[in-house]
């Protein structure tokens, strides 16, 4: 695949090496507005681009793809008030957006946990739920959109979340029963930003002549 990079910071960096470890060539990194202007020609060349950026930037970056033809797999959370506009441009356009909370598989499948524990606790009420997450300062929306998906698959009229922000923390998230006579804790801890570099490589392979949306859902199953 020939690759865009569209931020290149920490995770623009992993993304970069793991693509040149699978064989991969990054046609062009994107991490300033003009640039969008400046390396038009390598844009071009590229098949897919591959987004991590931030929330105030995201929505932007996903339209231009969009209305130039170019597919996207973005990693930003935060930006999911545009989610709707940009799902329907891109069904417009004929285009190919593919997009997640998180992009780690071993995350994924604690998805796939939770809303098996969710109907497990259903008859329990007097276990209280709650989410707590831990992300590097770095990190601007809080809480992250991973600890929202979670939330969302619980059914409880409230699921409190904490959220954390120290150090350079890749990413850890809990989700917590807690009731007079015991806890059940479900946890996933990222080790490094790899397994978020290897799912968005994943989803861009996946999106090799697809058009619409898709999610990782769609990759895994």
């Amino acid at each position: 695949m020939k690759i865009a990079i569209i931020g290149y910071g920490k995770m623009g960096h992993a993304i970069e090496a793991l693509a040149h470890e699978r064989g991969h060539e990054v046609v062009c990194t994107i991490d300033t507005a003009e640039e969008w202007t400046l390396k038009q020609a390598q844009l071009k060349e590229a098949d897919v681009a591959i987004e991590f950026t931030m929330p105030t930037t995201a929505a932007a970056n996903v339209r231009r793809c969009i209305e130039t033809g170019l597919p996207i797999v973005c990693g930003t959370t935060g930006w999911y008030d545009s989610y709707d506009e940009l799902c329907a441009l891109c069904k417009q356009r004929n285009g190919a957006l593919f997009t997640a909370t998180n992009f780690s598989i071993g995350m994924n499948i604690m998805f796939a946990l939770n809303e098996q524990l969710d109907r497990l606790m259903s008859t329990h009420s007097e276990y209280k739920a709650s989410i707590s997450e831990t992300h590097h300062i770095h990190k601007l929306d809080a809480p992250s959109g991973t600890a929202i998906t979670l939330r969302n698959q619980i059914h409880r009229d409230e699921v409190p979340i904490e959220s954390i922000r120290e150090g350079e923390v890749p990413g850890t998230h809990t989700v917590r029963y807690d009731s007079e006579i015991d806890s059940i804790m479900l946890t996933h801890e990222a080790h490094s930003r790899r397994g978020l570099a290897m799912g968005a490589m994943l989803a861009a392979k996946f999106l090799k002549g697809k058009h619409g949306v898709y999610g990782m859902k769609d990759l895994l199953a």
